[in-house]
């Protein structure tokens, strides 16, 4: 894992951290070969993904290029680019639904 991840996750408080842990973990078993890096002091995924944590939840943003006007209502945001889903606690992840959404950004 990239040291500035590392160092990104750890700082978070609880729930946040462990929110953090595990939208990381479904993207990276969903997509084994994906790049992780450090943009914008937040986790992103190829330019698709992006996890920050807030105040009181984690949103796990992706790039709304190409996708239907059907598809972009799944997610929440005025971004042009790029849109998130909130999540407020670990009980609070859907992981069959996340993948769902991981896989519409990746149009598989």
């Amino acid at each position: 894992m990239n040291s500035k991840i590392q160092a990104y996750i750890k700082k978070q408080r609880s729930p946040q951290r462990e929110i953090v842990e595990k939208l990381r973990e479904i993207i990276l078993r969903t997509y084994p070969d994906m790049k992780e890096e450090f943009k914008m002091g937040v986790p992103w995924y190829e330019g698709k993904y992006y996890l920050v944590a807030l105040k009181d939840h984690v949103n796990i943003g992706f790039s709304i290029e190409g996708l239907s006007e059907d598809e972009m209502k799944l997610f929440e945001g005025t971004g042009k680019t790029m849109k998130h889903i909130k999540v407020y606690s670990l009980k609070g992840i859907n992981e069959e639904e996340i993948v769902k959404l991981l896989k519409v950004v990746k149009n598989e």
